[in-house]
């Protein structure tokens, strides 16, 4: 699997912010190949649904066919491990720019879905102490938000390969975000 898939079009990035198609291609990522039907199950969604959507996501190359050992079944797999563009080059078109807002949107719908699964009850002290969520609003340069997203992208990479085969690891949702934004006049 490739590590990251770069669009440049803010077409290719509309077809894969469809609701279906982000919760497809993520689980093609972190549960590995599966069928239509299998996918189907997990999302509530007809196969015949999860089928055409999972052809629209091979034509423009975030998914492939899987090869199944007896050949039998169309299984698939996700092609890259991230899906990743250009905000500033986006942002030059309307269509751009709504195509951004609309993947932001389905981030969010992720991460949502994210927070109303975890459920305490079901780990272990030390993973529930660990779970959650922080957020700061700080001033930062452009330059020193770019040294973030570096930074954190590199200890994310780091801390996955020294625990890749270790009994204790989990998959984890790790998320974070940098936007700007104007101070608020009070009214």
């Amino acid at each position: 699997m490739d590590e990251r898939f770069e669009i440049s079009d803010p077409q290719v990035l509309k077809i894969v912010a469809h609701p279906l198609r982000v919760r497809l291609l993520g689980l093609l990522r972190t549960d590995g190949p599966a069928t239509a039907s299998e996918l189907g199950r997990k999302v509530a969604e007809s196969s015949g649904s999860t089928s055409y959507h999972l052809r629209e996501l091979a034509k423009y190359g975030f998914i492939e066919e899987d090869p199944s050992p007896d050949g039998r079944e169309r299984r698939w797999r996700a092609r890259h491990r991230y899906t990743s563009w250009d905000n500033a080059e986006m942002a030059r078109t309307p269509e751009g720019r709504e195509s951004v807002r609309i993947m932001h949107m389905r981030q969010l719908e992720v991460l949502a879905r994210s927070v109303e699964i975890f459920d305490a009850g079901q780990w272990p002290r030390e993973w529930v102490s660990v779970s959650g969520m922080n957020d700061a609003v700080v001033r930062l340069t452009p330059a020193a938000v770019s040294e973030l997203e570096e930074r954190v992208g590199a200890i994310i990479r780091e801390l996955a390969e020294r625990d890749a085969d270790d009994p204790a690891a989990e998959q984890v949702s790790v998320w974070y975000a940098a936007l700007p934004r104007k101070q608020q006049e009070e009214e």
